[in-house]
């Protein structure tokens, strides 16, 4: 989970993550990330597909509500499961995002023991990146 304040309203920060190249904006330089296609922007019922380094990742977005959240959610890729959950709340004319992820290893519950930790760490990097680049787009 990454959560920051941004010192502009939900509405801002919403509407940065609704940009056509939002995606490509937020993909920090590695692994390097491609935007394939995608339809539907970030409403439910949207897909996109990505490649990231040599891995296709298709993914669809299965919840929204304007100025609050969306969700996606792997349809094929890396992960035997990931969900990935943007909130967005106001805090005094402020934005608080907050990026949660849940995601399962191939390979089942001992593989996630051993190794989920250290993906979980992985992730730090990827949401101090996209949390950076949306402070400089909507400050």
């Amino acid at each position: 989970m990454k959560s920051s304040l941004f010192e502009a309203p939900v509405e801002s920060v919403f509407a940065f993550h609704e940009r056509e190249d939002a995606l490509t904006l937020l993909s920090p330089a590695f692994p390097p990330v491609t935007v394939i296609s995608r339809t539907g922007g970030i409403r439910a019922g949207a897909r996109v597909v990505l490649r990231i380094g040599p891995i296709t990742w298709i993914a669809a977005h299965t919840a929204y509500e304007r100025d609050r959240l969306f969700v996606d959610e792997q349809i094929s890729g890396p992960f035997a499961s990931w969900v990935h959950h943007h909130e967005f709340a106001d805090e005094g004319g402020h934005c608080r995002l907050t990026d949660r992820v849940s995601f399962d290893l191939p390979g089942g519950r001992v593989v996630n023991a051993l190794f989920g930790w250290a993906v979980a760490l992985s992730l730090h990097p990827m949401f101090r990146h996209r949390h950076a680049v949306t402070r400089k787009y909507v400050a």
